[in-house]
């Protein structure tokens, strides 16, 4: 007989709370900083206040785990949706401080009108105007303190209030102490479940239809450990990734959380708090496929889940033993990630292959996989040192022009994890360069691939990279290159331009917008060529060749003009093109562009 995948139970809101304190029920913090608005607060007290529903807490049981003397261990519950609501109940009816959006510490008190009719206003987020009214509760968390006296409360309240009675008046904080009583409704998930049921069971029941991931789930199971470090590895992961999209941050981290700052991980992180780079800037998922990937041997955070749980994959059962020495593996992992000098060399090698911008990348899960690789290489004796890079290099743009890690890109990196184990990296990437990139695909594939009007296609960013990887100078441009304007200060703009396009009913946007008839200006080059046609404004730069004449960029020399083409992929007979020419050119400029991504790729 199959087990049951959940049970829906209702507990007091007294009962979740104590749980909670008691940390019978862990608050893994997955979901922090706390992000409701004040007064979503106030709505959410209003509503038990009125017993209307708040919808459900989801609770993910782990399995108990068998320890090394034999006895089993309960396994502890973790809440994995409600973190807000029960923060919101913790902030106003026990008055514990949360951390706010800012990372600050903050409270927020709700006040209570006993004598407003109008239900809207009876309560409110506490300002200081309900400090200084006699009618007014200013915190409702005072009259659920044990120590609370109804009688002598009321007795005050009335005699600053004497158009209310006592008798009445008890009746109305009785039934704002009887929000403690107030059934929540909770859906207790069973360990044996697998994620994709346990996510879609979320979906389901989570009106906002908010889709958890792996990586939350792995991120629930660290936070909520304190055996193995679980919770400091947590906040690492946390704050790497914070640091690395804000480095100010440090100087919070700094000033408010001594207990990571007695950490060995404080050290670790203290870098960020002078980099610049932005090229790769991982979120907790990032760090966690990586950190995983590259120790454990395996693609799918699925498996981390159950590891860290304690899973024998063989037996079936639940084992410490595996647990310990998952969270051990994976703070291994983890200190690779965040290691300076690792990380460096990874975002210098991406950066030296020509993609030097954010917008040039694509898929994340392409970059994952590519720091796994350099990880995985830098820790074995696979390739020579001196050739990490250029391997991470090629790699990197063969499943960026592939889009190997787009569909399904968790099987996929599975899958090539297992392979660079089985056959080695080296025998394993010749395999897959043969398979992958092979005559058909830089003469046919790649030229069909480049005919889109996605700016942000892999294909063109890729051929973006060829331009920056090569120093080619852009258009017109005797000094400022390519890198320059994409780093800087420039924009693509059109070969054809396209006013001069839809003047002459070239008018679909998806024709005009090739990324064919794209090339990196500088802006005041652009307005010189305004919505001239190819023919014409070429002519002006042929003929300032011979007048020395500069009237649109700075190129003044024939042998300069032709370079300054081909590193373009402009076609010559350019200089006598009109919107006639249009389809012919896009043919020959793909063509073109996919022999220089062909160029590059070989010279990495």
């Amino acid at each position: 007989m199959q087990s049951e995948k959940y049970s829906v139970t209702q507990l007091s809101v007294n009962n979740i709370l104590a749980l909670i304190d008691s940390k019978d029920i862990a608050i893994p913090e997955i979901q922090r900083p706390f992000v409701w608005k004040r007064a979503q607060v106030r709505d959410l007290i209003d509503s038990l206040y009125n017993g209307y529903p708040t919808g459900y807490l989801i609770i993910w049981q782990n399995p108990n785990v068998r320890l090394r003397d034999g006895r089993d261990s309960n396994g502890k519950k973790i809440l994995i949706d409600g973190q807000q609501r029960v923060t919101a109940l913790m902030a106003a009816i026990l008055g514990q401080p949360v951390i706010n959006a800012e990372y600050k510490e903050t409270t927020i008190k709700i006040a209570f009108n006993p004598l407003e009719q109008d239900a809207e206003e009876r309560f409110s987020v506490q300002d200081s105007s309900h400090l200084k009214s006699k009618k007014w509760i200013p915190d409702i968390s005072i009259i659920f303190k044990n120590d609370f006296d109804i009688v002598e409360f009321s007795q005050d309240y009335c005699l600053n209030n004497p158009e209310i009675g006592t008798k009445e008046f008890g009746k109305i904080i009785s039934r704002l102490r009887s929000i403690a009583n107030r059934m929540i409704g909770v859906l207790e998930l069973a360990h044996h479940i697998e994620i994709n049921e346990v996510t879609e069971i979320f979906v389901r029941i989570n009106s906002a239809g908010k889709r958890l991931n792996e990586s939350d789930f792995a991120m629930s199971k660290i936070a909520a450990d304190e055996k193995f470090g679980g919770n400091m590895l947590r906040k690492a992961i946390d704050y790497f990734c914070h640091l690395a999209v804000e480095p100010g941050y440090y100087t919070y981290i700094s000033a408010n959380d001594k207990a990571f700052m007695d950490s060995e991980y404080a050290q670790m992180v203290k870098w960020l708090k002078d980099d610049k780079e932005s090229i790769y800037d991982p979120d907790y998922g990032d760090m966690l496929r990586v950190s995983f990937m590259h120790i454990f041997g395996r693609g799918k955070l699925a498996d981390l889940v159950s590891l860290l749980s304690g899973r024998n994959f063989e037996t079936r059962t639940f084992e410490e033993e595996i647990s310990e020495r998952s969270f051990t593996d994976l703070r291994k992992g983890v200190i690779n990630f965040m290691n300076e000098y690792n990380f460096s060399q990874f975002v210098l090698a991406i950066k030296s292959a020509g993609f030097v911008n954010p917008r040039q990348i694509n898929s994340q899960m392409t970059l994952d996989f590519a720091y796994t690789l350099y990880l995985i290489l830098s820790t074995s004796e696979a390739v020579p040192k001196n050739e990490i890079k250029h391997y991470v290099q090629k790699w990197y743009v063969l499943s960026t022009l592939t889009s190997r890690y787009i569909a399904s890109p968790e099987s996929a990196m599975d899958k090539d994890i297992r392979n660079i184990q089985a056959k080695g990296f080296v025998q394993f990437f010749k395999e897959t360069e043969e398979a992958v990139l092979s005559d058909t695909f830089w003469e046919i594939g790649l030229v069909q691939a480049l005919e889109t009007s996605a700016i942000n296609s892999p294909y063109f960013n890729t051929f973006l990279a060829a331009q920056v990887h090569a120093g080619d100078r852009a258009l017109f441009a005797s000094s400022i290159k390519v890198e320059n304007l994409i780093t800087i200060m420039g924009d693509v703009h059109h070969i054809f331009p396209k006013e001069y396009l839809k003047d002459h009913q070239i008018t679909d946007r998806a024709k005009y917008n090739q990324v064919a008839n794209y090339v990196y200006l500088d802006p005041q080059v652009n307005i010189s060529i305004g919505k001239k046609s190819p023919g014409e404004y070429f002519g002006i730069v042929y003929e300032q060749c011979e007048t020395k004449d500069r009237k649109i960029g700075t190129i003044t020399g024939f042998d300069d003009l032709l370079d300054n083409l081909s590193v373009n992929c402009l076609p010559e007979d350019i200089f006598d093109m009109s919107f006639t020419n249009y389809e012919n050119f896009l043919i020959a400029r793909r063509k073109k562009m996919a022999q220089k991504i062909k160029r590059y790729y070989n010279s990495l």
